[in-house]
């Protein structure tokens, strides 16, 4: 089983805008938790995962110790691939054209 390395890229302050005044963008990110990456057979020194393909909260609110333990397999959220997914959706204001 390969392992998978997933790298994003921040804009940080020096780097220039890509909106102008006359378009608006937002950034929606959605987070959500894959496959279950924790080795059950560390202790004996071998590699083996539980299958659990998706986290599903526990039963619990949410921000509190319940929600973050999957209910499919019982381990910590933290256990659990993150997937980010970035949407910018941009309300843009074309100037109108002259028709030359």
């Amino acid at each position: 089983m390969r392992k998978r390395q997933v790298v994003l890229r921040r804009a940080s302050p020096e780097e220039p805008s890509r909106s102008s005044s006359t378009a608006s963008s937002l950034t929606v990110r959605t987070v959500r938790y894959g496959e279950c990456q924790k080795n059950h057979a560390a202790a004996v020194g071998g590699y083996a995962v539980d299958g659990c393909r998706e986290f599903m909260a526990s039963r619990g609110e949410e921000g509190t110790l319940a929600a973050l333990t999957c209910a499919a397999c019982g381990c910590h959220r933290s256990f659990h691939r993150r997937e980010i997914e970035t949407e910018v959706v941009c309300d843009c204001n074309s100037p109108p054209s002259t028709g030359n």
